[in-house]
Formats: C-alpha cells, sequence, structure tokens
C-alpha cells in the first residue's frame, strides 16, 4: 500500500513541477512580449521580430503574440521589391496571419493586413482578392473599396501605356481619339471589366465617406480610362471626360475642407481614419 502511495506523490510531484515550468514559461513569454512591443515603437523591427518569436515559443497560445509578430515582418517589407528576401519575409507574415485567421476567420485585421502585403509586392490579383474579403466581412470599409478601385485603375494605365508605346503614342488623358482604331478596339477588350469595377468600388468608397478626396481623384482618373473604352463614339467620350473633370474639381474641394478642418481640429487625444488613437 505504501509503494502505490509513494507513486501517487511523485505524479503530483510532476505534474507540480509541469505547471511551474509552464507558468515561468508564461512569465516569461510576457516578458518578450512587452520587450517586442517597445521595440516595434521604436522603429527596431528586427529586434521586435526576435522578441515576438521567443514569445510565441514559450507560449504558443498567448494573445496577440503571433499578430504582433506577423505585423513585425510586415514592416520589413520593402513596398515594391520583388526580390526572393523580401518575397520571403512577405511569406512568413501571410503564413502567421493565415495561422490567425484559421482560428478566427472574421478576424479583419488580418485581412487586411494580408491584402496589404500582397500589394507591396506587387501582387495585385492576390490583394484585390484579399480587399474583397475585407469588404465581405465590413461591406462599409471605404479603404478596402478604395484600394480595389486603385489597383484597377493600375492595371488598366499599365496596359494602355503598352498598348500605345509600340504605336508611339503618349496618352493624352482624353479618350485618345487619335489613336489607330485597331489599337483602341483591342484595349477595350482588355480594359474594360477593370474600369467596370473600379468605377464600382471607387464610388462605393465614396458612398461610405463621402469627404474621401482619394478616391474622388482616381474617379477622376478611371472616367479618362472610361473615355478610351468609348473610342467611336464623341458623345460618350466628351461625357467622360467632363464627368472626369467634375470628379477632379470636388477632389480639390473635398481635400482643402479636409484640410482646414484638420487645421480647426481641437487637441489632444484624436482618431484616425481606421478607428485608431494617436
Amino acid at each position: 500500500m505504501i509503494r502505490p502511495a509513494r507513486i501517487t506523490m511523485l505524479g503530483v510531484a510532476m505534474v507540480g513541477m509541469v505547471l511551474a515550468v509552464s507558468g515561468c514559461n508564461r512569465l516569461a513569454a510576457r516578458d518578450q512580449l512587452n520587450k517586442g512591443v517597445d521595440s516595434y515603437k521604436a522603429g527596431k523591427y528586427e529586434e521586435a521580430i526576435n522578441h515576438f518569436q521567443k514569445a510565441t515559443e514559450l507560449d504558443p497560445s498567448l494573445p496577440m503574440a503571433k499578430s504582433y509578430l506577423a505585423t513585425a515582418l510586415s514592416q520589413n517589407i520593402v513596398p515594391g521589391l520583388t526580390t526572393p528576401d523580401n518575397l520571403k519575409t512577405a511569406d512568413q507574415a501571410i503564413s502567421i496571419f493565415e495561422q490567425i485567421l484559421a482560428k478566427d476567420p472574421s478576424d479583419v485585421n488580418s485581412i487586411k493586413q494580408i491584402a496589404g502585403i500582397y500589394f507591396n509586392v506587387k501582387k495585385f490579383n492576390e490583394a484585390k482578392e484579399w480587399q474583397k474579403k475585407v469588404l465581405a466581412v465590413d461591406p462599409k470599409d471605404p479603404e478596402a473599396a478604395y484600394t480595389v478601385g486603385v489597383i484597377d485603375w493600375t492595371q488598366a494605365h499599365e496596359n494602355k501605356l503598352n498598348a500605345l508605346l509600340p504605336a508611339g503614342i503618349t496618352d493624352d488623358g482624353e479618350g485618345n481619339v487619335k489613336a489607330p482604331k485597331k489599337i483602341m478596339e483591342a484595349l477595350k477588350t482588355q480594359n474594360s471589366a477593370l474600369v467596370d469595377e473600379a468605377l464600382q468600388y471607387l464610388t462605393q468608397a465614396v458612398d461610405n465617406r463621402p469627404n474621401y478626396d482619394d478616391a474622388m481623384q482616381y474617379l477622376n482618373l478611371i472616367y479618362r480610362n472610361k473615355a478610351d473604352m468609348d473610342y467611336g463614339d464623341p458623345k460618350a467620350v466628351a461625357a467622360d471626360i467632363a464627368t472626369a473633370k467634375d470628379w477632379a474639381s470636388k477632389a480639390m474641394g473635398t481635400r482643402k475642407a479636409n484640410e482646414a478642418k484638420k487645421d480647426k481640429g481641437p487637441g489632444g487625444i484624436t482618431m484616425d481614419s481606421s478607428g485608431n488613437l494617436k
């Protein structure tokens, strides 16, 4: 009877040791998390990454550790650079955000982060796909809708420049009515869907944020692309350019109003467009 008792006592002692070690790991993980936050705020992203990695290793269940790690990794991504190292960092950050989403598919911050990473490494189709996932969670998010429109315009504009270049033509921004018909018809086939989608999402952005001057400016630009799509119809082209100029004027006026409002704003704690305190 003594032997089983000893075994039981040993088992209890071992459980206690495991719990003690586990508790120490959790404390150490929180310490690493706090150090990581301090490094991140100081702009020392490599240090922050190391601290957040240690935190996740010490306590994989620690709230926010993975999110902070992925966010710090994303800060190390150089926008517009598609080198193997930059893409590797992007993939690492995306993988961690996807792990977070596997547990909470509605975590809109992780969805936005992934969309932003794809945009920064010029994977525009993937960026659009993830911005649309943001809108699936929050249909009234103006920035997600704006970004879809910007990507569509970017792709359409690049297509246009590539189409006009062999003919030695520079985009005139007003329908390119002097360009060869063959070029413009091919461009219409290539760009129509992009222009239609951009108009939809940029309009949605302004509907959900009436003072969104950047979205208004891109509406000006995309209506100029629409004029290319209406090649051969002078009245439609003229209407598109008139609408473009109207949006350009609205953008300018709204931007001035926004700047004036900022100058007259109260001091103290304010909130940015994403709802974050600053």
